[in-house]
């Protein structure tokens, strides 16, 4: 499933970048997230919970950043294990363009789960997931624009 977004942010495109890297700004904005911490200069782990359908999963993974080139993009690629619920694995490419009044942030994610989370069938995950997406750019935009 993929998901394609933007969002205006009302920040400079510098400070834009310092919000994406900061894992206290991802964990207030990631649905679900519990914990974030990082364990390398580009790698993080990360515990979250999602309901999906009928399922509920806690999630324990890996999330990392590749190909930066800062302050105009990057990727977050996400592994995770959801114990009997399955897994899933992400990625996000996310590129920031300054704006006059702000930097637009555009992203194309990506997702792919199994275990039982792929059995709750494929329009109810992409809806997730798009919630999800969704979900996560607007608190982002919330929070470092100070519109809480």
């Amino acid at each position: 499933m993929e998901m394609i977004g933007q969002q205006l942010i009302l920040l400079t495109q510098a400070a834009t970048w310092d919000a994406l890297n900061d894992p206290a700004v991802l964990k207030d904005c990631i649905p679900g997230c519990e914990t974030i911490e990082r364990v390398a200069e580009n790698e993080y782990t990360i515990t979250m919970t999602a309901k999906v359908g009928p399922v509920n999963a806690k999630f324990k993974g890996r999330l990392t950043v590749s190909d930066a080139d800062p302050p105009h993009a990057y990727t977050l690629v996400f592994e995770g294990q959801g114990g009997v619920a399955g897994f899933a694995k992400g990625r996000a490419n996310v590129a920031l363009t300054p704006q006059d009044e702000g930097t637009q942030l555009a992203y194309t994610a990506k997702a792919v789960v199994g275990g039982k989370l792929a059995q709750v069938g494929a329009r109810l995950l992409d809806g997730v997931a798009r919630k999800l997406a969704g979900q996560f750019f607007e608190a982002f935009n919330k929070r470092v624009s100070g519109n809480d």
